[in-house]
C-alpha cells in the first residue's frame, strides 16, 4: 500500500508513545521494525518476555502489544497522520503481530488524537479509590471508546461484582500456594537499589499501600516480604469494576482487546479517572469462564479492569526506545 515513507525520527516518536502502555508485571513483551524500503512499521512479540504459568497461550502478551498499538496509533492521530493497520499480516509469522503504514494526512483519526494527553499519563493505581460513583455519563463514553474497537465493556451489578472480587481473591489464594507462579512473579518485581535503576518490571515504589483488612482489589505484589516504610490502609469495600469482552478468543481478538483496553484507559485518565487492571482470575482458564457477564454469556472475557476517584499511580521504568526498535 503507498502512503508516507516512516523515516527513523517518526517511527521513534511513534515508539516512545507505543512503549507507554501497560502490560502484564511490566514485562513490555513488545519489539518494533522499521522497515524503510516498505514504508512500515511492524510490532512484534518479544518471545524473551513470555510467562508461560500466567500467561501460557500468550493472551496477555497479546493484549500487552495491543494496548502499546493503540498508543501508537493514537500519536500518529496526534501528529495528524492516518495510520492503516494490518493485524497478523503474516501467516507464516506469527510473531508478527501488526504492521503499521501512514496513509497520509487527509484522514487522522481525531478522537484518537484527542487521547493523546493521556498517553504519558496513565499509570496503574494501586491506592484506595473514593467511595462515590462513577457517573452514567462517564461508564457511557467508557462503553464507547470499548466499542471504537470492537469490544464490549460490560459494567457489572452488585452480585456480579461480588462474585468477581470472589473469583479474584481464589486466584490469588492459588498463587499464593504455587512455587512457579510465585518465581514467574517475583522475576518481574524490582526492590531496593534495583527498583532505581530497573526498565521493566514493577518497582516496590509502584507496589502501593498494603490492605488493612486482608484483600485488595489489586494485585500485590510484595507478595509476603515486607516493604520499609509500606503503610496498611483500607481499601473501598466495593470497588467499581469493568469487564472487557470481545465475541471471539483467537489472537486477532485479543489484539483488539488490547487496543480497547487502552483506549478506555486513556477515556478514563482523560476524564479524571484513576486506573487499575485485576487479571488474576483472568489467568487461571476455569476462573476465567466464570468471570463471563451472565446476561451476555457469548462474551469471552479479556479483562477486568477497576475505576476510580483516587490518587495517580506512580509511573513504571521503560525500556529505551533505542533498545525496543529495531531499524531495517
Amino acid at each position: 500500500m503507498p502512503g508516507h515513507a516512516i523515516d527513523t525520527r517518526i517511527a521513534s516518536a511513534l515508539v516512545e508513545a507505543a512503549i507507554a502502555a501497560p502490560s502484564m508485571h511490566n514485562a513490555q513483551p513488545w519489539r518494533f521494525r522499521l522497515l524503510r524500503a516498505e514504508g512500515a512499521l511492524h510490532v512484534r512479540a518479544d518471545p524473551a518476555r513470555r510467562m508461560p504459568l500466567a500467561d501460557p497461550d500468550d493472551r496477555g502478551l497479546h493484549l500487552g502489544c495491543g494496548a502499546a498499538l493503540c498508543n501508537l496509533r493514537t500519536a500518529a492521530a496526534d501528529a495528524g497522520w492516518e495510520a492503516v493497520v494490518t493485524l497478523l499480516p503474516d501467516p507464516r509469522d506469527p510473531g508478527l503481530l501488526a504492521a503499521v503504514r501512514l496513509a497520509g494526512r487527509e484522514h487522522p483519526d481525531s478522537a484518537l488524537a484527542r487521547l493523546y494527553p493521556a498517553v504519558r499519563r496513565r499509570h496503574t493505581s494501586r491506592s484506595p479509590f473514593e467511595a462515590r460513583e462513577v457517573p452514567p455519563a462517564v461508564r457511557a463514553t467508557l462503553q464507547d471508546a470499548a466499542r471504537r474497537e470492537d469490544a464490549r465493556l460490560v459494567f457489572p451489578g452488585d452480585w456480579h461484582a461480588r462474585e468477581l472480587l470472589e473469583l479474584v481473591h481464589d486466584a490469588e489464594g492459588r498463587d499464593a500456594t504455587d512455587p512457579g507462579r510465585l518465581k514467574e512473579l517475583e522475576h518481574w518485581t524490582r526492590r531496593g537499589t534495583e527498583a532505581q535503576t530497573a526498565t521493566d518490571g514493577v518497582p516496590e515504589y509502584a507496589f502501593g499501600p498494603g490492605e488493612r483488612r486482608g484483600h485488595a482489589p489489586v494485585r500485590d505484589f510484595a507478595g509476603r516480604r515486607p516493604v520499609t516504610g509500606r503503610e496498611a490502609v483500607a481499601f473501598e469495600e466495593t470497588p467499581h469494576l469493568a469487564v472487557l469482552c470481545t465475541t471471539g478468543d483467537r489472537p486477532a481478538d485479543w489484539l483488539r482487546a488490547g487496543q480497547a483496553m487502552e483506549r478506555v484507559l486513556l477515556t478514563a485518565t482523560l476524564g479524571g479517572l484513576s486506573t487499575a487492571l485485576t487479571s488474576e482470575a483472568l489467568e487461571w482458564s476455569d476462573l476465567r469462564w466464570a468471570v463471563r457477564d451472565p446476561e451476555a454469556p457469548v462474551g469471552h472475557p479479556q479483562m477486568v479492569l477497576r475505576l476510580g476517584y483516587g490518587p495517580r499511580g506512580a509511573a513504571t521504568p521503560r525500556r529505551p526506545v533505542a533498545d525496543v526498535l529495531d531499524i531495517g
